[in-house]
């Protein structure tokens, strides 16, 4: 899993960043009082990684050692009240070989969380049958269409996974027809439920539970489980923690919890799994008998499964995470890795359309991107969107034609910009919408959209106004190139897995000489740089910026461990590059503003001074008492790269 196709994120131009350097670390600020945040009797994580974690609300050793080592789930039936009623049903179910249909949704959460329970049940005897509605042609949830079809062909229990707590027409008609309902979910509770005979929601468990941040697929694997212990069987809960991991990860949710005690638990084994279909999926992913990461699940795995929900039929996700013949097993993900191909290819091309659409726009760039187009495929524009805001850091929607004059949009946005909020404040221009602050969708008749545009723009650029229009580069730890080795990468493997809510780290290193530049082909900087005798490489993904650098760089980078050509490498992948105030012999000034008020700072020595408006001046060797001033110096000491 080289970092070269793993993620490639766009490098802005220097004018176009804007750093925010991590906050200081107070009473934590002594080495001494880092060092104890090592849990006692485990091997001691080097201070920079201490760092790190306490910036992130790990500070105590008690709270490092639970993330290291997280606790064991507790008993999901005390947190779950509907739990045990559902289970009983499906039990019932088994045992007497009734039809089941699982309910799931087209995205890899959903189509993960069908393929589970099918493959749970069918080894308890039940009669299971995925259900997944079409993106293109029922869009996203059950409908009644779909209940009135499985009624028709004799299913008396209906269980939802990833979807169904705001499907009320669907689920009233299954009501209607005799048809009892689990409800599997982890979208919003409406006000009012649809008919059901058992919820299993996330909201529903009590304050602080680990089960909080559950995906459908992690909902699914809880019910799974308490069935199979039940029944007495541990039959296919090997499969099934393995479609919990692919799905958790794919749906991006929190690894908190006991989603990351689960996947401690499950990524380990996930190369060696007995699913054909996922053994296939490495094959054709180029990872095969490597060991799976949380990385290569989300940027190797997920994308060939998202890809069917996308352009296909889900149903061929669900047939190849369940089939047990490997030769067909391979002929299905061929498929996949066919509409994967075609979804890139999609992707790209809509991009291009979308640049040149604001090129012809002129030179001033919209607060808010919105762009339409009736021939933009449904499936991939929110892709395209999430990619336009990286590029662009401005809200986008981007709209495809959806027949009798209206549009259907996909929403993303920076971190900040609320996007359900937004919608929310458009709600009477719009035929139907949704969404979270992070995305969301909706529908529009085309005759609104010039109002809408418009109402959008003005929330957008007070936004902006507010926060300043460029990437924010924020990184949380500082390094020196030579403590960047194997034994530091190790290190940092302890704190894996990395995703939602704990996501790979981000350093930066202060002074760097730059010894060599290239830009390679696709737009890609490759950079060496050295700092104290130690000589690293560094790769920009899709450089925007000017075709030279300045000789001295601060830069602010992930870690990568680069595979090419049967060759290994530590990497610096690139988040941000900014000119150096710590040159070669530490002279420079970087400007500090707190409030209003500006102060210049400068290396003296092994210390620092900060000099105010007036011309005084602070001297680190001073050691003030003022709690102000010593925390002035400390975030000096940060920007001059003298502190972590």
């Amino acid at each position: 899993m080289g970092g070269r196709t793993a993620v490639a994120a766009l490098l802005p131009a220097l004018h176009e960043q804007r750093w925010q350097l991590p906050a200081a670390l107070g009473a934590l600020s002594d080495p001494t009082a880092l060092r104890q945040l090592n849990p006692p009797g485990a091997e001691p994580l080097p201070e920079p990684l201490l760092a790190l974690l306490a910036r992130r609300g790990h500070t105590s050793a008690e709270a490092v050692a639970a993330l290291l080592a997280p606790p064991a789930a507790p008993e999901p039936l005390e947190h779950f009240a509907d739990l045990a009623v559902a289970a009983a049903r499906l039990e019932q179910a088994c045992r007497g070989g009734e039809a089941v249909a699982i309910c799931g949704d087209y995205d890899a959460d959903g189509m993960t969380s069908t393929a589970l329970l099918v493959g749970v049940l069918s080894r308890l005897g039940a009669n299971p049958r995925g259900a997944i509605p079409s993106r293109m042609e029922d869009g996203y949830g059950l409908n009644a269409a779909m209940v009135e079809e499985l009624a028709g062909e004799g299913v008396g229990l209906l269980v939802t996974v990833d979807n169904g707590v705001s499907a009320h027409e669907a689920l009233e008609r299954a009501r209607d027809l005799g048809v009892e309902v689990i409800l599997t979910d982890h979208h919003t509770i409406p006000a009012t439920l649809p008919p059901h005979l058992a919820l299993l929601h996330p909201q529903r468990t009590p304050e602080g539970s680990p089960f909080r941040g559950l995906a459908g697929v992690g909902l699914a694997y809880v019910l799974a489980a308490a069935l199979c212990r039940r029944m007495g069987s541990a039959e296919g809960l090997r499969m099934a923690m393995d479609l919990f991991c692919v799905g958790t990860i794919a749906d991006m949710a929190p690894l908190q919890g006991v989603n990351r005690r689960w996947l401690i638990d499950g990524l380990p084994r996930l190369s060696s799994s007995g699913l054909a279909g996922l053994q296939a999926l490495q094959r054709l992913a180029g990872i095969e008998g490597q060991p799976l990461d949380a990385e290569a699940v989300a940027f190797r795995i997920a994308p060939r499964i998202n890809a069917v929900g996308r352009l296909g039929d889900p149903r061929l996700v669900v047939e190849l995470l369940t089939t047990g013949e490997p030769e067909r097993a391979l002929e299905l993900a061929r498929d996949c890795e066919t509409l994967n191909r075609q979804r890139r290819e999609l992707c790209e091309a809509i991009e291009a359309e979308a640049l040149a659409l604001l090129e012809a726009d002129g030179s001033e760039r919209p607060a808010f991107l919105l762009l339409a187009q009736n021939h933009w495929h449904h499936g991939v524009i929110g892709i395209v969107a999430a990619r336009l805001v990286e590029r662009l850091n401005r809200p986008c929607a981007l709209l495809a034609g959806e027949g009798n004059g209206r549009l259907r949009a996909s929403v993303r946005a920076p971190r900040g910009f609320a996007v359900d909020g937004a919608l929310q404040a458009c709600a009477e221009l719009l035929e139907r919408f949704g969404g979270h602050p992070a995305a969301g969708g909706f529908s529009v008749r085309a005759e609104r959209l010039e109002a809408l545009r418009q109402r959008l723009e003005e929330r957008a650029r007070l936004w902006l106004q507010e926060r300043g229009g460029s990437h924010p580069v924020e990184p949380e730890a500082l390094l020196r190139l030579a403590a960047i080795d194997r034994e530091f990468l190790r290190q940092q493997r302890r704190l894996e897995p990395f995703g939602i809510g704990h996501p790979q780290p981000v350093y930066w290193s202060s002074g760097c000489e730059l010894v060599s530049q290239k830009l390679l082909r696709g737009g890609h900087l490759q950079l060496e740089l050295e700092q104290d005798g130690a000589r690293l490489r560094a790769i920009g993904w899709r450089w925007q910026g000017e075709a030279r650098l300045p000789r001295w760089l601060d830069v602010a980078y992930r870690l990568r461990l680069d595979r090419w050509q049967e060759r290994e490498r530590l990497q610096l992948e690139l988040v941000g590059v900014r000119p150096s105030a710590t040159g070669e012999h530490g002279e420079g000034e970087v400007i500090l503003q707190r409030g209003d008020r500006l102060y210049w700072c400068r290396r003296d020595g092994e210390g620092l001074v900060i000099r105010n408006a007036t011309g005084e001046e602070l001297h680190s060797a001073s050691s003030p008492d003022h709690p102000y001033l010593r925390a002035l110096l400390q975030d000096a000491a940060m920007a001059l790269g003298l502190a972590a």
